[in-house]
């Protein structure tokens, strides 16, 4: 009873939240909602490298197929590029957000296994590169997918995306309660909400199930857990595929709330940011992986308010961007340093209990 309490504060706090920060600007808003869309991704990783310990660095491929899927269903690209397309649609391409997120999720998931299916037996740092690679492929391949056919407009990305719509609603447009009007980067912040609110409910069942049980199995020991009759083969490519739906809904609601993608926007960075959420707040514990997602995706936001001053006391010298980084990267190591294991660890089972006291 206390812990529904607790969350049911936590919930109405949250949806609150935005309405509390909107006098100072709706900018902190954006913050809070980008923040959203990477504990989205940083749970889907989760799944992969927390649970079944594959250490995937090439996870924004999927984040990348999500957006452009989205950015190419709701924008005038295809029509304007495919005359048979015009006459087909002559309104245009209008996706709705019941249609979008299961696009995404499955086209991401397939993405996912085709990631899994070549690299079933590398382990360790062999995984890390290939799956690298994948995700650099993916950059590349939208960066140059304009000739001879200009599909994903190559570096000049997608823009005249359309906002996300649900029956009617548009996301893109403030709306209206009496004389009270809500923006859109607060509706996009509840829209967010609730998928992240979901996708923690879905990994929660996950982890408790049989499927995650064997994840971590395999992420213990994969020789053990494939001689107690455990199918590693499926069990990881269910992995690649769970967790890459996560980036995949993730990257079409990104698409949405930017209106505009370019391949710039899923560079390696992204993917080694991603990682160290997940690495950050605690491998395989949700409350963990959503504190270190936060943390890690407000920071470098937060932070510009703390580099202006200190540029100005180097007269203009120092960069903000690097100077950002760099104080990301100083409270990464200290943080690393002090708690090795995450912020927010997941509890160790297994362990003896304390001897008691001499003379109880």
């Amino acid at each position: 009873m206390r812990r529904l309490v607790v969350f049911g504060l936590c919930a109405l706090a949250l949806l609150a939240l935005p309405l509390l920060v909107e006098p100072y600007g709706a900018g902190w808003v954006r913050i809070m909602a980008n923040a959203l869309l990477y504990v989205m991704l940083a749970l889907g990783l989760n799944i992969v490298v927390g649970y079944a310990g594959l250490l995937d660095l090439g996870y924004v491929a999927f984040y990348a197929v999500g957006a452009y899927m989205y950015a190419l269903l709701a924008s005038p690209q295809l029509v304007e590029n495919f005359a048979w397309i015009a006459r087909a649609l002559p309104g245009g391409m209008h996706t709705p957000v019941w249609a979008v997120i299961p696009l995404a999720a499955g086209l991401a998931a397939i993405a996912g296994v085709l990631l899994g299916t070549p690299v079933l037996k590398l382990r360790g740092d062999y995984l890390a590169i290939v799956t690298l690679g994948f995700g650099e492929i993916i950059r590349v391949f939208m960066n140059n997918l304009e000739q001879p056919i200009n599909i994903t407009n190559g570096p000049r990305g997608l823009d005249r995306i359309d906002p996300m719509h649900l029956f009617g609603f548009s996301f893109g447009r403030p709306l209206a309660i009496g004389d009270y009007r809500i923006p859109s980067v607060t509706l996009y912040y509840w829209l967010f909400l609730g998928l992240v609110v979901l996708s923690v409910l879905i990994c929660q069942r996950l982890q408790a199930s049989r499927i995650g049980r064997a994840w971590m199995a395999i992420r213990e020991d994969e020789v053990a857990a494939k001689a107690m009759g455990i199918n590693t083969r499926n069990m990881k490519l269910l992995a690649f595929g769970m967790g890459a739906t996560f980036g995949g809904v993730a990257g079409s609601m990104f698409a949405a709330f930017q209106g505009f993608v370019s391949p710039e926007s899923f560079s390696l960075q992204e993917s080694i940011m991603i990682v160290a959420m997940v690495v950050l707040g605690g491998m395989g514990h949700i409350p963990g992986v959503i504190l270190g997602a936060v943390l890690l995706a407000s920071l470098p936001e937060v932070l510009r308010y703390a580099a202006s001053p200190l540029q100005d006391l180097t007269g203009g010298r120092l960069d903000p961007a690097i100077l950002r980084q760099l104080l990301v990267a100083l409270a990464m190591i200290g943080i690393m340093l002090l708690r090795p294991r995450g912020l927010w660890p997941a509890p160790e089972h297994g362990k003896s209990a304390a001897p008691p006291p001499p003379g109880a």
